[in-house]
């Protein structure tokens, strides 16, 4: 795998801020748990999928439906007949990423599937998804739960990278502030990563406890 380099700084670290912000303490159900917490605040996140024909990567804004697996992997209602869904079903692979407006963030790398079984749409259905499917006044396409037009999304998460803050926008500022001043890195988040073990490890803790 080739890699890009345009300096060489020695026995220093390149990229500081990880250093100063990576948080190795949490345990494996804090990180979960926070992060699911900061999902639910966001409400909505963008789906990266890529173009089968252009190659070109394509990102929408989505709603969570719900979350499965402890909580670690992701669903979503779609339009199975959007282009999203074609983009799955020839890459798997997708990116989910949140962010709020204090620049907390999260970045779920996963594969999805395309569940049209109506007893999984049924459990994520939502009465608002009419206003967006319509009604198109054949008997069948009419928004309701039983529109073959609604599919939903699982997103089987591989791993993840997120970065929350405990401290005050005044906290953050004066972090800046002395980094600017002093060339040393802000420590302005707890930046936490999830390994695709630890995500496995974790979706097995679940089923054996639901």
């Amino acid at each position: 795998m080739s890699s890009f380099s345009n300096t060489n700084t020695g026995d220093k670290p390149s990229g500081p801020y990880y250093n100063k912000n990576i948080d190795t303490d949490a345990t494996l159900k804090e990180k979960v748990e926070a992060l699911a917490k900061f999902v639910s605040s966001c409400k909505f996140g963008m789906m990266t999928t890529r173009d089968a024909t252009t190659g070109k990567l394509v990102s929408r804004c989505m709603a969570v439906a719900g979350k499965e697996g402890g909580d670690i992997d992701l669903t979503f209602t779609t339009n199975t007949e959007s282009h999203k869904t074609d983009e799955l079903k020839a890459d798997k692979h997708t990116n989910i990423s949140f962010c709020d407006s204090s620049g907390q963030w999260a970045s779920f790398a996963g594969d999805a599937s395309i569940e049209t079984n109506r007893d999984i749409v049924k459990k994520y259905y939502s009465p608002t998804l009419k206003a967006w499917l319509g009604d198109l006044g054949d008997g069948v396409h009419d928004g309701s739960a039983n529109d073959p037009r609604i599919g939903v999304l699982k997103v089987r998460t591989s791993s993840v990278t997120y970065a929350i803050t405990d401290k005050s926008i005044i906290g953050r500022a004066a972090e800046v502030a002395k980094g600017t001043m002093t060339g040393e890195p802000a420590r302005v988040n707890k930046l936490r990563e999830i390994s695709e073990k630890e995500v496995q490890q974790w979706r097995a803790t679940a089923s054996k406890e639901a």
